[in-house]
């Protein structure tokens, strides 16, 4: 009998699209986020969003000050 064990402890993630340092991945939950980037790669990636994946939602880091 083989057993399928899930590592629910591991980062796991699917890329969905890069914009130049930032990565907007889909996690194990559902969840959208934006990982990296610089605040141009962020505003490519909201664009992009706003047009080809209307169903995500992902919240923007807190800005530097």
């Amino acid at each position: 009998m083989n057993t399928h064990v899930l590592d629910w402890t591991r980062d796991e993630t699917e890329l969905i699209a890069q914009f130049g340092q930032a990565r907007l991945v889909r996690t194990l939950d559902g969840r959208y986020e934006l990982q990296g980037g610089s605040p141009d790669d962020h505003a490519e990636a909201r664009e992009w969003v706003s047009l080809f994946l209307h169903e995500a939602f992902f919240r923007m880091p807190p800005a530097r000050n």
